[in-house]
């Protein structure tokens, strides 16, 4: 599938989860987690909160053909990303838990694909354009993982056991560093922005190759991580079409409680 505009990227992600529900594929997590951020940022650019609302709809276009284009080359032959491919490849492993499923998402979509979709945006030395916007994106996502996390909390009751070794909170372990990653992926972006075609192949394939490693990481963490994951993986929900639905209308529960 390829997007036209963030309409069609909210409609795509909305189909990958329907599908994913009838199916009980796990594919439909992140899906679900990214519909949802979508469907805020499109708010955002009908009200007016960005900038220029008609380059968001641009870039969010090209950053969610980055995940379409992931998703078809998985489904058509296993190829794609790297990171994308160790991703997809753990959706049938019923040992990783509903939360690595969202990091291992989110890593492979701010780590690889974030950059690569902003620097198409604005092109050259006009990327510095897109600064004030990009930024903005993080109050949005914050929110959303917010009430994600909350649903997450409500179907792995255990995951605070997670919080308690590995010293951080829920919030944390959804949140994945975001921020930090989104800076990272600017500074990619900017370099990315200013490269030949050549050069972009070459910085593209090394942020390939690092998000691959940390999502191995996330994968297969060490230390007392490991016999935690185990415990919350024997108490939380096995019903996959029922997690994907509660977390896809977590943003719908929050409005609700408005």
């Amino acid at each position: 599938m390829t997007a036209q505009n963030i309409d069609d990227v909210v409609d795509g992600l909305a189909g990958i989860v329907r599908e994913a529900e009838r199916t009980g594929d796990r594919i439909g997590y992140f899906a679900a987690l990214y519909r949802q951020v979508t469907v805020e940022i499109r708010t955002a650019v009908h009200d007016g909160q960005f900038e220029d609302g008609p380059r968001m709809d641009r870039f969010d276009t090209l950053f969610g053909n980055r995940y379409f284009d992931a998703y078809d080359a998985w489904r058509r032959d296993r190829s794609g990303p790297r990171c994308w491919r160790e991703t997809f490849g753990l959706l049938g492993d019923a040992d990783t838990v509903i939360v690595q499923h969202l990091i291992l998402g989110v890593n492979a979509h701010i780590n690889l694909d974030l950059a690569v979709a902003a620097a198409g945006t604005d092109p050259g030395e006009d990327i510095n354009a897109l600064r004030h916007d990009f930024l903005l994106i993080n109050d949005i996502l914050a929110r959303v993982v917010l009430a994600v996390q909350d649903s997450v909390d409500a179907v792995s009751p255990l995951l605070s056991l997670l919080d308690k070794v590995g010293g951080r909170t829920d919030e944390q372990i959804l949140d994945f560093s975001v921020r930090e990653s989104r800076e990272e992926a600017w500074h990619n972006a900017v370099l990315l922005a200013g490269q030949n075609e050549t050069e972009r192949a070459a910085t593209i394939e090394r942020l390939d190759t690092r998000a691959t490693v940390l999502a191995r990481l996330i994968a297969r963490p060490g230390g007392i991580v490991r016999p935690a994951l185990e415990l919350i993986r024997h108490t939380e929900s096995d019903d996959v079409p029922a997690v994907i639905s509660h977390l896809d209308d977590a943003m719908q529960r929050v409005s609700a409680a408005r």
